[in-house]
């Protein structure tokens, strides 16, 4: 299925592993041209010339925090100075941050709003002008299923996912008018460079798949099991978020759509 993205523009938040990496792959593989940010210069830029290496595409890395201020703002500056224009807008920066909610301190709230919140905001904002240049943009917000069913012990992420949904929710109807389309992937349990990290933090480091099995078998107790039987992967949230890019998916704006392997017990 040609998805339509060949001379698009995507900028990608969180870029340099996981959801990110896969999405910015599977974008340049299409012909779109990527610019990718996160925090950690390295594996940005290895990141960005191993995507460049394998499929061709121009890709832009930019060291951006999309919890302070005037990150966001730079890292759209600077993907539209690069390729002239911007068409598609992934807000995917985050990371896990859940406890009790005696224990979580004001800070606590306040980092997990300035990243995965404001983060976007601010990253939208920024887009808009150029989104609604482009004549049908796109803005694909990547949350967690845990954000339509809040557990205990799930704050501030469950919070802030929500009030993510919520945000791209309003902003499908209000730009509309614009021919921008707004919508949210929510996803459940997917292996990713977090996982990997704490699989080679321990000693000795289990296999892959023992771990992943061990990540399951901790968090069916709280979560409860999925269906599927097992975590998913990067590369199957990234082909539904260029599905979402693309002229393929033009009647398709104000959802969230789960992938999840079925985990949740909400749509």
């Amino acid at each position: 299925m040609d998805l339509d993205l060949k001379g698009k523009v995507a900028a990608i938040t969180g870029g340099s592993e996981g959801i990110g990496l896969a999405t910015a792959h599977r974008m340049a593989g299409e012909g779109a041209n990527v610019a990718i940010c996160g925090r950690r210069d390295g594996p940005l830029r290895e990141t960005a010339e191993a995507i460049g290496s394998r499929t061709g595409a121009d890709v832009l890395a930019v060291v951006a925090d999309m919890a302070k201020a005037g990150d966001p703002e730079r890292f759209v500056a600077e993907t539209v100075e690069r390729f002239g224009g911007l068409h598609i807008l992934v807000n995917n920066a985050g990371r896990e941050a859940i406890g009790a909610f005696p224990d979580v301190s004001d800070p606590d709230w306040q980092a997990d709003l300035d990243l995965k919140l404001f983060g976007a905001i601010r990253t939208i904002r920024a887009a808009l002008p150029h989104l609604r240049a482009a004549d049908g943009g796109r803005i694909i917000n990547v949350a967690h299923v845990g954000a339509k069913q809040p557990r205990a012990r799930s704050v501030p992420t469950s919070v802030s996912r929500a009030a993510g949904i919520a945000l791209g929710k309003a902003l499908s109807k209000e730009l509309a008018e614009h021919r921008i389309l707004v919508n949210t992937v929510c996803v459940g349990l997917i292996w990713s460079g977090q996982w990997e990290r704490r699989r080679r933090a321990l000693s000795p480091a289990p296999s892959p798949q023992e771990y992943e099995r061990q990540v399951m078998a901790d968090r069916a107790a709280i979560l409860g099991p999925i269906p599927l039987g097992r975590m998913g992967r990067a590369e199957e949230v990234a082909d539904l978020i260029a599905f979402l890019a693309s002229g393929r998916a033009s009647y398709i704006t104000g959802t969230a759509i789960n992938v999840d392997g079925g985990l949740s017990g909400v749509v």
